[in-house]
C-alpha cells in the first residue's frame, strides 16, 4: 500500500512543477481552481498516508517491541537448557572420568602385583636350575635320571610357563593402561571443552541489554567452520563416554583374569615344589638305607678279609711246616737206595717211605692250589673292599648333595610361604643360592 501511495504522489509534484515552470503564464480562474483542490486532495492524501504509516509503524514497534521480548526470552530458555544439557553431560564425563581413574590405579595395583610375581618365579626357577646343576656333580653310578632330576625339570618348566603367562599378563596390563590413558585424555579433552563451553553460554546468559560488553558484531550469523550438529555433539560425548566405560569394563575383566593368573602360578608352583622336595627326601631316605648297607657291607668284608688273611697266613705257614717231613722221607728213601747187593729190598719200610713222599707231595699241592685258590679270594675280597669304600664315598658325596639341595629347598619354602615372595626376598635368595654355590665347588 505504501509504495503504491508514493508514486501517485510523486505523479502529483511532477504535474504541479510543469504547471508552475513558468512563472509569466498566465491561469485561467478554473486552473486556478483546479491548482487549489489539486493541492487541497494532495495534502488530503498525504496526511493520509502520514496516518497510515503512522499507524502501520506504531503496530510495527509494538509487534517488533513484543517480538524482540520473545525472541530474547526465547534464547534466555534456550542457553538455559543448553546449559542444563552441557550440566548434565559434565556430569556424567565426571563420573566416567572418576570410574577411569579409580581403574587406572587399581590396575596400576594389580600391575604391580603381577610384576612381583614375575620377578617371583625367578626364585624357584633359580632355584631348580642351581639344584640341577648341583645334583650334576654326582659320581659314578649315582649320576642318574632318578624321579627328583624329573621333578626339578618340571619344576623348572612349571616355573617358566607361570613367567610367560604372568609377562604376557603384565603386557596386557600395560596395553589395557594406555587404552584408559587414552580414554581418559579424550574424556578429559571432552570435559574441558564443555566447561568451556558452558562459560561461554552462561555469559552469554547473563548478559543484558545495557551490558558493557554488548555491542555490534561484523557478520554475527555466520557459521564457524568445525561446526556440528546437536546430534553430532551428542554422539560426541556419548562415543566418548562408552568408549571409556568399555575399557573400564575391559579391564576389570583382566585384573580379575590377572589375579587369577597369579594365584594359580603360586598353586602350581607350591604344589610342584612340594613334590620336588617330597621326591627329594625319598631320595634322601634311599641313599642313608643304601650307604648303611654299604657300610654294613664294608664292616662285614673287612672282617672277612682278615679272617682270610689269617687262613693264608696259616696255609702258607702249613705249606711250608710239610716242607720238614718231606725233606725227611725223601732223604730216608734216597739214602736206603745205597743198601748193597740182595740187601736193597723192597720192603715194607720202603714202601712206607714211598707212600709218605707221596701223600706229603699230594698235601703240599693241595695246600698250594688252596693257597692260590684264597689269595685269589682275597685280591678279589679286597677289590671288592675297594669298590665298596668308593662307593660309600660316592654316597657320601651325594648324600652331602643332596642335604645341600634339601638346604637350598628349605630357603625356597621359606620364601614361598607368602605365594609368591617380594623382591627383597629374591635379593636374600641370591645370597643363599651364592652360599651353596661356593658350598659346592668346596666339595668339589
Amino acid at each position: 500500500m505504501l509504495p503504491l501511495r508514493a508514486k501517485q504522489l510523486q505523479s502529483d509534484l511532477t504535474l504541479l512543477k510543469k504547471m508552475t515552470m513558468k512563472p509569466c503564464q498566465k491561469f485561467s480562474v478554473s486552473d486556478w481552481n483546479t491548482n487549489n483542490q489539486l493541492l487541497c486532495n494532495t495534502a488530503e492524501k498525504e496526511r493520509a498516508i502520514s496516518h497510515d504509516v503512522r499507524q502501520e509503524a506504531r503496530m510495527l514497534r509494538n509487534e517488533t517491541f513484543i517480538q524482540t521480548k520473545w525472541d530474547e526470552q526465547d534464547t534466555r530458555t534456550r542457553l538455559t537448557n543448553r546449559s542444563e544439557d552441557i550440566r548434565r553431560w559434565i556430569d556424567n564425563l565426571e563420573k566416567g572420568l572418576c570410574d577411569v581413574n579409580t581403574e587406572i590405579e587399581a590396575l596400576k595395583l594389580v600391575k604391580d602385583e603381577a610384576e612381583r610375581a614375575v620377578a617371583a618365579t625367578s626364585i624357584p626357577l633359580e632355584v631348580s636350575k642351581e639344584c640341577l646343576t648341583m645334583r650334576d656333580g654326582r659320581r659314578s653310578n649315582d649320576l642318574v635320571r632318578d624321579p627328583v632330576e624329573i621333578q626339578l625339570q618340571c619344576e623348572m618348566e612349571t616355573s617358566g610357563k607361570a613367567q610367560q603367562v604372568l609377562q604376557k599378563s603384565v603386557q596386557q596390563i600395560f596395553e589395557q593402561l594406555c587404552l584408559l590413558q587414552e580414554a581418559r585424555q579424550q574424556l578429559e579433552f571432552d570435559l574441558q571443552n564443555k566447561k568451556e563451553a558452558l562459560d561461554i553460554d552462561m555469559t552469554c546468559l547473563n548478559l543484558e541489554l545495557f551490558s558493557p560488553e554488548v555491542s555490534l558484531k561484523p557478520n554475527s550469523t555466520r557459521v564457524p567452520s568445525g561446526s556440528t550438529t546437536p546430534q553430532q555433539w551428542e554422539q560426541f560425548s556419548h562415543y566418548n563416554l562408552n568408549r571409556a566405560l568399555e575399557e573400564v569394563k575391559a579391564s576389570v575383566h583382566l585384573r580379575e583374569a590377572t589375579m587369577v593368573s597369579i594365584a594359580q602360578a603360586s598353586n602350581e608352583l607350591e604344589a610342584q615344589r612340594v613334590a620336588a622336595n617330597f621326591a627329594l627326601r625319598k631320595r634322601e631316605h634311599e641313599l642313608k638305607r643304601a650307604l648303611d648297607e654299604l657300610l654294613w657291607q664294608q664292616k662285614n668284608t673287612k672282617t672277612e678279609v682278615e679272617e682270610m688273611e689269617a687262613d693264608v697266613r696259616a696255609l702258607e705257614e702249613d705249606l711250608m711246616a710239610k716242607m720238614a717231613p718231606l725233606k725227611l722221607a725223601q732223604t730216608r728213601l734216597e739214602t736206603r737206595t745205597y743198601r748193597p747187593g740182595a740187601d736193597l729190598c723192597r720192603d715194607q719200610a720202603q714202601y712206607g717211605l714211598t707212600d709218605e713222599v707221596q701223600q706229603l707231595e699230594r698235601t703240599r699241592n693241595e695246600l698250594q692250589q688252596k693257597l692260590a685258590q684264597s689269595q685269589s679270594t682275597l685280591n678279589l675280597l679286597y677289590t671288592q673292599f675297594a669298590h665298596i669304600n668308593d662307593e660309600i664315598a660316592c654316597k657320601t658325596h651325594s648324600l652331602t648333595l643332596e642335604k645341600h639341595v634339601l638346604g637350598i629347598r628349605h630357603h625356597l619354602s621359606q620364601s614361598l610361604e607368602k605365594s609368591l615372595p617380594l623382591t627383597e626376598d629374591n635379593h636374600s635368595m641370591s645370597e643363599i643360592l651364592t652360599q651353596f654355590k661356593n658350598q659346592h665347588s668346596d666339595l668339589e
